[in-house]
C-alpha cells in the first residue's frame, strides 16, 4: 500500500513479466483508479526504462483509492491486472499547489484560479531551454528557483527538451543524460525525462507551476504528426498528475529557421498541431490547461497558431521584441484577443525580453506588463535574456541557424537585471485589491495637456469594480482621470513602478463631472496610482 497526500503526485512501477524487442513502441499501459467517492480516471503509464512502466496520480480526494493496470499485451501478468491501493491523507503543508491544488481556468473564463477557486495571478518567467545542462543542477537551478519565489513568480515556461535556436540533436540542448530523442526520433530516452523530474519537480516543490511547452514548433515536420503525440502522451504520462499546464508547441506556425523563404506564417505546420492539439484534449485524464505559443507574421495570438480555437483553454500572445514601437500591436492584440470568443485568459506569455541583444531596457518591461494588465490581460511573462537560453560565462549560447546571436550576457547576470523585481513588485501591488476583477476603462485616463503622438502612447485605466481606479502613465506628465463618481473624495496611493514603493497621498476630490488632475510625482519616469472612493457627496 503507498501512501501520499491531497494534491502531492505518488508513484507505482510495474515490471513486465515478458520481454519486448521495441518496449516503447509496442506496449501501451494505462492504469485505472477509483477514488473513495466512486469517480475514475484511466492514467496513461510511461516507460521508465527496460522492463519497467510507471504512473503517476494525485487526487484532492481523501481516502483509499484502488488501481488496477491494463496492458496492450493482456497475456503480461506483470503489466496487466496488478492491482492495488493508495492511501491519501490531507495535505498540511504551505505549497499552494498542493493545499489549494492546480490551476485551472476560473469560471468567468477571464483569469486563473488554484482548484480550490482562490485566484491565481500568472506571473511567468521564460526558462525555455531550462532542462539542459548549461543551467546546472541542482544548485543553479535552485538558485534561479529561489530569486524568482522571492520575487513573486509563480509559472516558469519551459521545453520539454527540443529546443528553440538550434538545431536537432545540437550539444548545446542536451541535459546530463542526453537528447529526450534517439536520433532520428526512433524511441524516447527515459534516461533524459529522469534528470528532467528533478528540475520540474523542483519547481513545484517551491510552489511554481511548469508551463510545458512539448517541443519548438517546427520539430513537427521532422517528427511526423504520430511522433509528436507520442511524444505528447509520454508528457501526459509523466507530468499529467503534476501540478501543471501544456503549451504544445513554441512558435507553432514557424517554419525552420534555414527553410527557403523564412520567415513565413506556416499553415501546413498549424494543421499538424492541430491535430495533435485535438490528441492531447481526448487523451489527458487530468485536464490540465492548454495553449499553443505563436510566432509574429501578422498571427499574434494563440488562436492564430491554431485551426480550431476551442480546444484552447487559455491565449498566448507574442507580441514583439522592440522598444515603443512593440506597444501598439501589445495592447491592440490584447483588447482584440480578450474580446474573442470564445472567452479565454489572455495573456503576453512574450514580450520584449529584458536586455535582448542588449537593447531592451526595463522601463519597457514594464510598459508591456502595465498595458497589458490593464488592457484586461490574467496574467504575463516576463523574460531576461541570457537566462531563456541558459547563457554561461563559459559557454554562451552562441550563434543562431541564421548566423544572429542574441546576446552573451550569463545567466546569473540576467537574474539579477532590474526588470523582474520590478515586475513582482507591481503583481505584489495588484494583490492586494481584487486584481480578478479588473475591467478595461480606455476613456478613463488621459494626459492633463492634452495630445500624445500615438493613439497608444496614453496613460492606461482600468476598474477594479464600481468604488476602486488604477492609472498607469508611462511618460512623467500630469493625467487627469476621468469616469470617477461625481463631488467625491478619493483616497490616494501613488505607486514607483521602478522603485517598487507605495505612498499615500492626501485625498483627491472629484470635481462635479466625476473627474480630478494628478501631478507628474517627479520620478523622471512611469508612474501608477489607486484611487479608492472614500466618500461621496450628500447631495
Amino acid at each position: 500500500m503507498t501512501e501520499t497526500k491531497t494534491c502531492v503526485p505518488t508513484e507505482i512501477a510495474l515490471t513486465a513479466a515478458e520481454s519486448y524487442r521495441d518496449p516503447f513502441h509496442d506496449v501501451e499501459v494505462y492504469v485505472r483508479f477509483t477514488d473513495p467517492t466512486g469517480a475514475t480516471r484511466r492514467i496513461p503509464a510511461f516507460w521508465a526504462g527496460g522492463g519497467v512502466w510507471k504512473a503517476r496520480y494525485a487526487s484532492p480526494v481523501a481516502g483509499t483509492h484502488a488501481y488496477r493496470s491494463e496492458c496492450s499485451a493482456p497475456t503480461d501478468a506483470g503489466l496487466h491486472g496488478a492491482q492495488g491501493e493508495i492511501v491519501i491523507t490531507p495535505y498540511e503543508g504551505g505549497n499552494p499547489l498542493f493545499a489549494r491544488g492546480p490551476i485551472r481556468v476560473s469560471e468567468d473564463r477571464r483569469h486563473f484560479v488554484y482548484g480550490d477557486g482562490k485566484p491565481f495571478f500568472w506571473l511567468g518567467d521564460t526558462w525555455w531551454m531550462g532542462l539542459c545542462r548549461r543551467l546546472r543542477w541542482p544548485d543553479e537551478f535552485a538558485q534561479l528557483t529561489d530569486d524568482r519565489v522571492g520575487k513573486g513568480f509563480t509559472v516558469v515556461q519551459i521545453v520539454a527538451g527540443l529546443y528553440p535556436d538550434m538545431p536537432p540533436f545540437d550539444p548545446r540542448g542536451a541535459n546530463e543524460a542526453g537528447f529526450p530523442w534517439e536520433e532520428g526520433y526512433a524511441r524516447i530516452r527515459p534516461e533524459y525525462f529522469d534528470m528532467a523530474d528533478r528540475r520540474l519537480y523542483h519547481l513545484v516543490e517551491s510552489g511554481i507551476v511548469p508551463c510545458i511547452v512539448g517541443m519548438w514548433g517546427y520539430f513537427l515536420p521532422w517528427m511526423g504528426v504520430e511522433r509528436a503525440k507520442q511524444h505528447w502522451r509520454y508528457l501526459i504520462a509523466r507530468y499529467g498528475a503534476w501540478p501543471v499546464v501544456w503549451c504544445l508547441a513554441g512558435e507553432a506556425n514557424l517554419p525552420y529557421y534555414l527553410t527557403e523563404g523564412f520567415p513565413f506564417d506556416d499553415r501546413e505546420q498549424v494543421h499538424g498541431w492541430t491535430e495533435v492539439m485535438r490528441y492531447v484534449r481526448d487523451n489527458d485524464p487530468w485536464h490540465r490547461p492548454i495553449s499553443i505559443h505563436p510566432t509574429g507574421l501578422g498571427r499574434l495570438t494563440a488562436r492564430g497558431a491554431t485551426d480550431d480555437e476551442s480546444l484552447l483553454d487559455f491565449d498566448m500572445l507574442q507580441t514583439g521584441h522592440g522598444l515603443w514601437e512593440t506597444l501598439a500591436p501589445t495592447v491592440e492584440t490584447m483588447r482584440r484577443s480578450r474580446a474573442a470568443e470564445p472567452r479565454m485568459p489572455v495573456l503576453n506569455s512574450e514580450v520584449s525580453y529584458e536586455a535582448l541583444m542588449d537593447r531592451i531596457p526595463a522601463e519597457i518591461v514594464r510598459l508591456m506588463f502595465w498595458t497589458s494588465m490593464l488592457s484586461g490581460a490574467a496574467g504575463h511573462t516576463y523574460g531576461a535574456n541570457g537566462i531563456w537560453q541558459c547563457n554561461r560565462r563559459e559557454m554562451a549560447h552562441g550563434a543562431s541557424p541564421h548566423g544572429g546571436n542574441y546576446g552573451t550576457i550569463p545567466w546569473d547576470e540576467a537574474m539579477r537585471l532590474p526588470g523582474s523585481g520590478q515586475l513582482g513588485a507591481a503583481k505584489r501591488l495588484l494583490e492586494e485589491y481584487a486584481w480578478q476583477a479588473m475591467e478595461p476603462r480606455p476613456d478613463g485616463a488621459e494626459w492633463e495637456s492634452g495630445g500624445s503622438e500615438s493613439e497608444y502612447r496614453v496613460p492606461y485605466a482600468a476598474d477594479l469594480g464600481a468604488e476602486t481606479r488604477i492609472v498607469y502613465a508611462a511618460e512623467a506628465r500630469p493625467i487627469r482621470v476621468r469616469g470617477l463618481a461625481a463631488d467625491a473624495d478619493y483616497r490616494t496611493i501613488l505607486f514607483d513602478p521602478a522603485a517598487g514603493t507605495a505612498a499615500s497621498l492626501p485625498d483627491q476630490k472629484t470635481d462635479s463631472r466625476g473627474q480630478l488632475t494628478l501631478a507628474d510625482p517627479g520620478y523622471g519616469h512611469d508612474w501608477a496610482v489607486i484611487l479608492q472612493v472614500r466618500r461621496r457627496s450628500e447631495s
